[in-house]
């Protein structure tokens, strides 16, 4: 039994303990904020000859190197973080705790209007994203600029703004690009710039490595030095390929869809007589009443009003004469298809008229049948001529 005179310190320390064990853990609550830019080096449209030194983006935290490192390849998190124009190398974009640097792989050229856009997704150690972004222009001898390209980016297949678009615009006769991302609706401005002529693109990519890819979808547009008419690209993907015929698919006994290989081109208006349709293997001719595009994809009503183009497509409706039956073999030729591209050709198919499956009845009056009857390509495939 513990002395009388110890059990009132014992019982203070006991609480004491107790107390303690109900307190916040060491270090606080846990931080939940994001970095936030507090600076930045040098001021914009300054004119600084000479200049050799770094670009910096400063934060009131240290910020996250990320978990790939940049290593001049382009694919760091950092680096997938900045914009550097006009160069077409990736940048040198370094981390120093609380500080992003950023030079050109070649160095600072002289007499030259540079433009430096962080982009947001800054992360601090503890992977709290910020959307803090910025810009910084300045020139090392050219006067400082003035001019500002805008516009709108559209995905013409889709018949939607291209959200997040790259644009690019290339000053002559220097070559020099400027690079900027779109926005959600893909609006840009790109600016301040050096005044001249620019031929523009507008590049869905596909891959974020900031340059047009041979199978991305582009468009280009020439604004003039004083032009402030905002542009519109209606990005496509430019397939020199002539035209092909991917599939023909018959919806009743006088209609057929046939879907090509590559878009056509949303102005071309076919004739019926360029498209003939033979029965084999008697080559009888069963004429052509019509034959019309159709949209491929219907894109929302909202997004259509949006564009001043027709929507792209890759079809054509074909409504014959005459019905055909199941079991007959058919050639189908079109003369003088365009693609979006501009290729003209003349495509060839030998077709058969698939006989309908047990409980379909097909239709050989003109009205819709139950179920679609197929046309494929018969033996040989699908054949072209040359542009």
């Amino acid at each position: 039994m513990a002395p009388r005179g110890l059990i009132a310190p014992l019982a203070l320390s006991l609480a004491a303990l107790a107390c303690a064990n109900i307190q916040p853990p060491p270090g606080g609550p846990p931080d939940t904020e994001p970095p936030e830019l507090v600076g930045t080096f040098p001021e914009s449209l300054a004119v600084l000859p000479g200049f050799h030194g770094a670009v910096e983006f400063r934060f009131n935290e240290v910020v996250s190197e990320g978990s790939q490192p940049s290593q001049g390849l382009g694919t760091g998190d950092l680096e997938r973080l900045v914009i550097l124009s006009p160069t077409t190398q990736v940048p040198e974009v370094r981390w120093h705790r609380r500080r992003i640097s950023v030079r050109p792989a070649e160095g600072w050229q002289p007499n030259r209007v540079y433009r430096v856009e962080l982009l947001p997704g800054v992360a601090d150690v503890r992977q709290n994203r910020g959307k803090a972004e910025a810009v910084i222009t300045f020139t090392t001898g050219a006067p400082p600029p003035r001019d500002t390209l805008s516009g709108r980016v559209y995905d013409w297949r889709a018949g939607r703004p291209a959200a997040g678009a790259l644009v690019e615009a290339v000053l002559e006769p220097d070559s020099l690009p400027y690079r900027g991302l779109a926005d959600s609706s893909g609006s840009f401005r790109l600016g301040p710039l050096p005044r001249g002529d620019y031929l523009v693109y507008g590049v869905i990519d596909e891959n974020k490595n900031r340059q047009r890819d041979p199978r991305e979808a582009w468009d280009t547009v020439r604004i003039a030095a004083d032009s402030l008419r905002p542009a519109e690209l209606y990005a496509f993907v430019h397939d020199t390929a002539p035209p092909r015929i991917a599939s023909v698919t018959a919806t009743d006994s006088l209609t057929a869809t046939i879907t090509f290989a590559q878009p056509l081109d949303p102005f071309q208006r076919l004739d019926p007589g360029a498209a003939t349709l033979r029965r084999l293997p008697d080559s009888t001719t069963i004429p052509v009443r019509t034959l019309a595009q159709r949209d491929s994809a219907a894109p929302a009503a909202d997004t259509t009003r949006a564009l001043r183009r027709p929507p792209l497509s890759d079809r054509l409706t074909l409504r014959a004469g005459e019905p055909w039956h199941p079991g007959d073999r058919l050639e189908l030729e079109i003369a003088g298809v365009r693609t979006v591209t501009g290729v003209t050709g003349t495509v060839r198919a030998p077709l058969v008229i698939e006989r309908p499956k047990p409980g379909r009845v097909p239709s050989d009056t003109g009205r819709r049948a139950p179920a679609a009857d197929s046309l494929r390509p018969g033996p040989g495939g699908a054949e072209r001529s040359p542009p």
